[in-house]
């Protein structure tokens, strides 16, 4: 027999049954998402609600949250509880008592005073904190149900906040920084030539178009962006192109490379050539740096878009690369989780056996300036709640900020599935040689073109200041 589960159902009071001095109460926790969810659903972005910078304080220097939200918890209760369904507003006396903040726990009361002609009833409001201090009083004016109603209880919307914004404090070094000198190799498409004027425009780079004059210039027009007093190193095709280019970073006019309408794998075969200048001792390696709004912080996938089937020695560099990139957006000691199916050495799975091989080598010094851990599976390397129920001992799981994946086609998967169905931002850059390599894709926002560029930028800084 199948269990009926009982509807909870809203019942009214009409204005007959009504009694003076009867009262119903409701109680919410403030949080952060509070004050996000107000501002989205509201429309109100008044820096003093959202803003540490600009808000308003308590003594403890909490943020406090907007009247009006505690406010409705009394629209709330008039329309569900009391007098419930049918329930018209008709006005509204406040006086806003004492601040709330998120980690208050607020209590709301409304208590019928009146009943006056034409079914009005007015009613006392009070709300009061956790510590029984009133924050808001106040009285209300409602016309009151004359017919009896019960209507079953919608449940309320499960949402789910988007954050972005820990990409603001890159943007904000980076733009802080004199613009970098940037070869952008073949902008010969409205994309690539709108991304390079949008990271000039911004002050991020100094661009040198390098490519055939008349399909930038097509390609600025059909754009609709001006390319007037931008410097072009004129080349006949893409090939002679990327070489142009490297000549460029690697005698020092240029201190990176942006990557346009062509192949990449055309650019990359120009900087790891023999004679280009640009190779170090390091193997070159991709990065998705992403911002994930359900993560606490920036998350490095790597390599998902160079290295096919990396060896062990490729997977060491490829962690170096990352690791790094960390140290220079000011993670000291990055967490680097190196994934596998699997969070045990399996002599059949070869990742498994690589994952505890990096681990191994990180402890011995082949590795530095992180902590490595491996093999760890997705769920345990971000989620310390899986690391736990799978009583996983480990300074890394469930607190990542790299995830070294297997191979090229596990890499790829896992970023455009954090992109496309967990609505992260995802910027793309290259590692391992000289100048740092930016990669943006057709499909990319303005935003995400803009912080690629700021990484390379941060990281072209960083190593003139090291060798400086």
């Amino acid at each position: 027999m199948t269990a009926v589960i009982p509807q909870i159902r809203l019942t009214n009071r009409t204005f007959d049954e009504l009694e003076i001095g009867e009262s119903a109460s409701l109680t919410r926790f403030v949080s952060e998402d509070d004050i996000k969810l107000f501002a989205a659903t509201s429309g109100d972005v008044n820096p003093a609600h959202l803003d540490a910078a600009y808000a308003a304080t308590d003594m403890f220097g909490h943020v406090v949250i907007h009247g009006m939200w505690t406010a409705a918890l009394l629209s709330t209760l008039l329309g569900t509880q009391l007098p419930g369904p049918g329930t018209i507003y008709l006005g509204q006396d406040l006086r806003f008592r004492r601040p709330v903040a998120p980690g208050d726990t607020v209590t709301a009361t409304v208590t019928v005073r009146e009943k006056g002609p034409d079914k009005r009833v007015v009613l006392d409001t009070l709300c009061v904190n956790q510590h029984g201090k009133e924050v808001l009083s106040g009285q209300a004016t409602v016309i009151a149900p004359t017919e009896k109603l019960s209507l079953p209880r919608i449940p309320v919307p499960e949402v789910a906040l988007r954050r972005h914004g820990r990409f603001d404090q890159v943007l904000e070094q980076a733009k802080s920084l004199p613009a970098l000198p940037t070869a952008v190799v073949h902008p010969c498409s409205p994309e690539a030539i709108s991304a390079t004027i949008e990271a000039k425009l911004e002050g991020l780079i100094e661009p040198v178009l390098v490519g055939p004059p008349h399909k930038i210039a097509a390609a600025a027009e059909k754009a609709g962006v001006s390319i007037e007093g931008l410097r072009i190193e004129a080349t006949e095709h893409s090939h002679a192109a990327a070489a142009k280019a490297v000549e460029l970073a690697s005698s020092g006019a240029v201190h990176a490379l942006m990557k346009g309408s062509l192949h990449t794998d055309e650019l990359l075969g120009a900087v790891v050539a023999v004679q280009s200048g640009l190779r170090t001792e390091r193997r070159i390696s991709h990065v998705y740096v992403l911002d994930v709004p359900s993560y606490p912080k920036p998350l490095i996938v790597t390599d998902a878009a160079i290295n096919i089937m990396p060896t062990l020695d490729q997977k060491r560099d490829i962690c170096q690369n990352a690791i790094d990139l960390m140290h220079v957006l000011g993670v000291a000691e990055p967490l680097v989780a190196v994934l596998a199916a699997v969070e045990t050495v399996n002599p059949a799975m070869p990742a498994t056996l690589e994952a505890a091989a990096l681990t191994v080598m990180a402890a011995r010094g082949q590795i530095t300036g992180a902590k490595v851990d491996g093999p760890l599976a997705f769920d345990n390397a971000i989620n310390l709640d899986s690391a736990r129920i799978k009583e996983i001992v480990s300074p890394v799981a469930g607190r990542a900020d790299i995830l070294v994946v297997p191979n090229l086609e596990a890499g790829n998967m896992l970023a455009k599935q954090l992109i496309y169905l967990a609505g992260a931002d995802a910027a793309g850059l290259v590692l391992g040689a000289r100048v740092p390599i930016i990669l943006t894709s057709r499909s990319d926002t303005l935003r995400v073109r803009l912080v690629s560029a700021a990484l390379a930028k941060l990281v072209a800084e960083h190593r003139t200041s090291a060798t400086a």
